[in-house]
C-alpha cells in the first residue's frame, strides 16, 4: 500500500488543506492507556508501558479520522481537575486555553470508580466526550462485567469497550468520535452553593468557556486557578469575582470542600454499583504472589538478582554470539574488499580507519551495538509490560530513603535505568527542590540507561561474571555515597508523601513487545547513527590536524598513570560527548584488540558510565534546573569520574593485586 501525505489524503477524502482541523484531548488517570489509543487512533507510536508516568509531555499529532482532519492530543496523567501536581496542571491549562472539540476519557476497567472522579470534572466542562473503556479482558477474568450501555446511558455519552493493547475497539472508537456529545450532569451540591455558583459564573470574564467549573473549583480554593485568571485578566477584573467568592463562602457555614465531595462520592459510588456486576472467581495466585514478593524486602532482592543475571546471560551468549558472527560474516569481507579497491592512502583510512566513517560510524553501530541493543530492548520492555517496575520501586523505597528521596522521586530513578533523559523530565512532579536537586544528579551520574546497560554488559560479559559484579557494584556504591553526600550538604525541605501505583502484573503482549523494540531500534537508527558518522567524521579531523593527539599527551599522566588506561581510552571518552554507545563500541575493539585486560574494561566501563551525560539529558537537565546550575552538575560529575576511576584503579591493582 502506497504512503500518502497528508495533502494526498486529503484530496482523497475531499478535502483541502484548509479544511478545519478539529481538536482530540485524550486524557485519563495514569497508566489507562491513552497513549496506546493515541497510537491506535493516529497510526503513529510513543512509547507505552504498565507503569505510570510513562507520558511526561503532551504530545499532538494531525491525522485523518473518517474523513475529518484531527490534531490528536496525547496527555500525561490526570485524576482530577482540582490539581495537585504540575504535570496535571500542563494538562488542566491546554484542556482550559485550547478548548478541544472532543474529549476521549480513557478508563481502566479495573479502576472504574477512581476515574469517574475525573469523569466527574470533565462532564462539567460541557466539552461532548467518549470514554474509552479499556482492559475489559483483565475484568472479565476476575469474573467483573461492566455494563458499558448502561454507563453510556447514565453519563448521556459513548462508551466504547476496548483492549487496546489489541487494537480491540479502535474502529468503533473512530465512528464515536463524530458522535460525541455534552454528558449529563445534573448533581446539586446544596442550595447555598448551588445558588452561590450561580452569583460567580456572572463575575468570570465573558470569554471564559468553562465557567460553571471555575465557579466549582473557585469555591474549592484551588491553588492555580486564581492565579490563571489574575495573569490572564489581571487584577482589577478579579477583584469582583474575588469577592463574590468570599461571600459565597462566608454564606455557607460547613466545609464547602467536605460537601462537593461526598456529593460526588455517592453519585461515584451509585453509578458503579448500578453498571457492575460481580461474580466469584479466584484471583490469578501467580500474579499476586509475584508482585508481592518482588517488592518484599527479603525476597525481592533474589528476585531482581536474578533478573539481572537472566538478561546479563542473553547478553553475553545470545547478543555477543551474533555481533560476532554479523561481524566476521557481513563485515569483514566488505572491510578486505575496500581495503583491496581503495588504494589512496587518506581515503582507505576515511572510510575503514581507526575513525572510519564505514567502521566506526556504520558497522559499530548496526553490527556491533544495534545485535546488543536487540536483545537486551527485548528482554527490558517485556519487564516494563510484565509491570515490575513500579514493584521495584516499593522495593528500593528504603535505600532512597537514605538518599533524602522519597515520595514520587523513586520513580524517576528507576526509570532512569530505561532513559535518563525521560527520567531526568519526571522530576518535574517533585515539590521539594532538594529532592529534584539530588534525583537529577543521580540519574545522570552513575545510573545507566537501558542502551548503555546492555553495552556494559556485553563489555563485561568478556571478562566473566566477576567483572560485571565488581563494576556495578562500585556504580552502586558510588550512586548511594553520592546521594547521602548531597542530602546531608543540601538543605532539608519537605519531602513528598510514597504513594506508588501498583498495575496489575500481566502477561506482555509479543506483539507489543516487538512493536516497541522495533521502534526504540529505529530511534536508535533515526538519533544515534548519524551522530556515530559525525563522530567518526569529527574524530578523523582532530586526528590529522594533530589535536587528538595533543589531546591525549596533555591527559597521559591522568589516563596512564592515575587511572590505568591506554590513551585509546581518550577516544572513548570524547565519543561519549556525542553518544555513550559510540564509546561502547570502541571499548569492544580495544578487548578484541587485546588492548585492554581484565582490570582496565571493569574502569573503562566505570567510568564511561559516570562520565558526562548524553546531550540529550543534558538539555533535559538544562530544563529543569537552568543552564548554570546544570553545566555546574556536568563538571562536577566529569571531575568525580576521574577521581572514583583513579581510586578504583589503585583498589584493584594496588591493594587486592587483580
Amino acid at each position: 500500500m502506497p504512503i500518502l501525505t497528508r495533502k494526498e489524503e486529503w484530496d482523497r477524502c475531499g478535502l483541502s488543506n484548509s479544511a478545519e482541523v478539529k481538536k482530540i484531548a485524550i486524557v485519563g488517570l495514569p497508566n489507562t492507556g491513552k497513549s496506546q489509543v493515541f497510537n491506535n487512533l493516529t497510526g503513529t507510536y510513543t512509547l507505552v508501558a504498565n507503569y505510570p508516568l510513562t507520558t511526561v509531555e503532551i504530545k499532538k499529532t494531525e491525522c485523518l479520522i473518517n474523513g475529518q482532519s484531527y490534531e490528536v492530543i496525547d496527555t500525561p496523567g490526570l485524576h482530577c481537575l482540582y490539581i495537585h501536581s504540575e504535570e496535571e496542571l500542563q494538562v488542566r491549562d491546554m484542556i482550559f486555553s485550547e478548548k478541544p472539540d472532543v474529549i476521549i476519557q480513557c478508563i481502566d476497567a479495573n479502576q472504574l470508580k477512581q476515574s469517574l472522579t475525573l469523569t466527574a470534572d470533565l462532564l462539567e466542562l460541557e466539552i461532548p466526550m467518549v470514554i474509552s473503556l479499556n482492559a475489559i479482558d483483565e475484568t472479565a477474568k476476575k469474573g467483573i462485567w461492566i455494563d458499558s450501555g448502561g454507563l453510556s446511558r447514565a453519563l448521556g455519552i459513548p462508551v466504547i469497550e476496548s483492549i487496546a493493547v489489541n487494537g480491540i475497539g479502535t474502529n468503533q472508537l473512530k465512528a464515536a468520535i463524530s458522535k460525541a456529545r455534552i454528558g449529563k450532569w445534573s448533581v446539586k451540591y446544596g442550595e447555598i452553593i448551588d445558588t452561590g455558583m450561580s452569583a460567580i459564573v456572572p463575575q468570570l470574564p465573558e470569554d471564559v468557556w468553562f465557567k460553571q467549573k471555575a465557579a466549582v473549583l473557585l469555591l474549592l480554593d484551588d491553588p492555580f486557578l486564581a492565579d490563571y485568571l489574575t495573569k490572564k485578566y489581571g487584577v482589577e477584573k478579579i477583584a469582583q469575582l474575588t469577592e463574590q467568592v468570599n461571600r459565597v463562602k462566608k454564606q455557607f457555614r460547613g466545609n464547602i470542600a467536605h460537601t462537593v465531595n461526598n456529593t460526588r462520592i455517592r453519585w461515584m459510588d451509585e453509578l458503579a454499583e448500578n453498571t457492575t456486576r460481580r461474580q466469584r472467581i479466584e484471583p490469578n495466585q501467580f500474579a499476586t504472589g509475584f508482585a508481592r514478593l518482588s517488592r518484599h524486602p527479603v525476597f525481592g532482592i533474589p528476585i531482581l538478582l536474578m533478573i539481572l543475571f537472566i538478561m546479563y546471560l542473553l547478553v553475553v551468549n545470545v547478543a555477543n554470539v551474533i555481533a560476532g558472527w554479523m561481524d566476521q560474516a557481513l563485515w569483514a569481507p566488505v572491510e578486505a574488499k575496500i581495503d583491496s579497491f581503495v588504494t589512496i592512502g587518506w581515503l582507505n583510512e576515511f572510510l575503514i580507519g581507526d575513525y572510519g566513517i564505514l567502521s566506526l560510524g556504520l558497522a559499530n553501530a548496526f553490527l556491533t551495538i544495534m545485535p546488543i541493543l536487540s536483545v537486551f530492548f527485548i528482554a527490558f520492555n517485556i519487564l516494563e509490560d510484565v509491570g515490575y517496575i513500579p514493584n521495584l520501586c516499593v522495593l528500593t523505597k528504603r535505600i532512597f530513603d537514605k538518599l533524602g528521596l522519597s515520595g514520587s522521586a523513586i520513580m524517576p530513578l528507576i526509570l532512569g535505568f530505561g532513559c535518563k533523559t525521560m527520567a531526568t523530565l519526571t522530576t518535574k512532579s517533585l515539590k521539594s527542590k532538594k529532592e529534584r536537586y539530588i534525583a537529577i544528579y543521580l540519574i545522570a551520574f552513575a545510573i545507566p540507561c537501558a542502551a548503555q546497560m546492555a553495552l556494559n554488559m556485553s563489555i563485561l560479559g568478556r571478562m566473566g561474571v566477576r567483572a560485571f559484579v565488581i563494576a556495578f557494584s562500585t556504580l552502586v556504591i558510588v550512586e548511594i555515597v553520592a546521594g547521602v553526600a548531597l542530602n546531608k550538604i543540601l538543605k532539608e525541605e519537605e519531602r513528598s508523601d510514597f504513594l506508588q501505583e501498583l498495575p496489575a502484573i500481566r502477561l506482555p503482549n509479543p506483539k507489543a513487545v516487538i512493536i516497541k523494540t522495533y521502534y526504540r531500534l529505529w530511534w536508535f537508527i533515526k538519533e544515534a547513527v548519524p551522530v556515530f558518522i559525525y563522530a567518526a567524521v569529527a574524530m578523523f579531523v582532530i586526528d590529522k590536524i594533530g589535536l587528538l593527539n595533543a589531546t591525549k599527551n596533555a591527559l597521559e599522566p591522568v589516563m596512564t598513570r592515575f587511572i590505568g588506561l591506554p590513551l585509546e581510552m581518550v577516544d572513548a571518552l570524547i565519543m561519549c560527548m556525542a553518544r555513550h554507545e559510540a564509546a561502547a563500541g570502541m571499548i569492544i575493539k580495544l578487548i578484541e584488540s587485546g588492548k585492554l585486560n581484565y582490570v582496565q574494561c571493569i574502569i573503562a566501563v566505570t567510568i564511561t558510565t559516570m562520565f558526562v551525560p548524553c546531550f540529550a539529558n543534558i538539555v533535559a537537565m538544562i530544563k529543569q534546573l537552568g543552564a548554570k546550575r546544570a553545566l555546574s552538575m556536568a563538571v562536577i560529575i566529569n571531575a568525580s569520574s576521574f577521581l572514583i576511576a583513579g581510586l578504583l584503579n589503585w583498589l584493584l591493582v594496588g591493594v587486592f593485586k587483580l
